[in-house]
């Protein structure tokens, strides 16, 4: 989860200002967490505390404000409705917010992939929404196995349907701004099957440009998985949160 958090940090001041490069520092000037942060923190405390993901998210949104510039459009309009409906998504939130649920069930694949597909159903009801989360939570489990990467991306082509077979330096200068599972989650998991270690993984996923944060954070639960985050980095983060956020984590390791 941690290492969502991570991508989330380290591709935020690029989201809007592509650098099609690995020749930055994770944490730079203008870096922050953004709301991929507040919504998988929220999807911990949800499944911790058994509390309805819904519910939970709503909390989450209107207590904490994102600092790099709000929340998306239609998720906004969720969080201020009276009466909030899941609006068919299949954008990325879905999956950038999963990956507690690989965490929390990572020893019961069966719980974990219906703890993914239920914290993507009080917005992201879409087929491709669920397949999101399901797809991203199926790649950190398999990671936490220590599984090969070739069998990693054999078996979320085989269940997903999802097409991995490219490379970060491939796509990296014609690749455009996309916020829809279909492209951004086999991003992603491409950008951890290309990767070497944490580090490497996370700037691969912000130097293919696109979503940079999104890409970042779900790569970042996978890589974090696989590899383990050195103990710099995850000070790093931690001190870039709210206490509230800390305590979550806390709680998670």
């Amino acid at each position: 989860m941690l290492g969502a958090i991570i991508g989330d940090i380290a591709g935020s001041r690029f989201e809007f200002n592509n650098y099609r490069s690995t020749d930055f520092d994770l944490f730079g000037e203008g870096c922050n967490y953004t709301d991929d942060s507040i919504m998988t923190l929220a999807v911990a405390d949800a499944i911790m505390n058994n509390k309805p993901f819904g519910d939970t998210m709503r909390d989450y949104g209107k207590r904490f404000p994102c600092p790099m510039g709000g929340y998306g459009g239609r998720f906004a309009q969720w969080l201020r409705s009276d009466n909030p409906q899941p609006y068919n998504s299949f954008g990325n939130g879905s999956a950038m917010r999963v990956s507690p649920c690989a965490l929390i069930a990572k020893d019961n694949r069966e719980r974990a992939l219906s703890l993914a597909a239920q914290s993507a159903m009080p917005t992201h009801n879409h087929i491709e929404g669920v397949k999101g989360a399901m797809a991203t939570t199926d790649a950190i489990l398999m990671a936490f196995g220590k599984a090969p990467k070739t069998e990693i991306r054999q078996k979320i082509t085989s269940i997903y349907g999802y097409n991995l077979n490219f490379t970060c330096d491939e796509i990296r200068k014609t690749n455009t701004f996309n916020e829809t599972c279909q492209v951004t989650v086999p991003q992603a998991i491409v950008a951890f099957l290309d990767s070497t270690d944490f580090e490497n993984a996370i700037k691969l996923a912000v130097s293919i440009g696109g979503d940079s944060d999104t890409i970042a954070a779900i790569c970042g639960g996978i890589a974090e998985a696989y590899y383990g985050i050195p103990e710099q980095l995850k000070i790093k983060a931690t001190n870039m949160l709210p206490v509230e956020f800390r305590k979550v984590i806390a709680k998670m390791i």
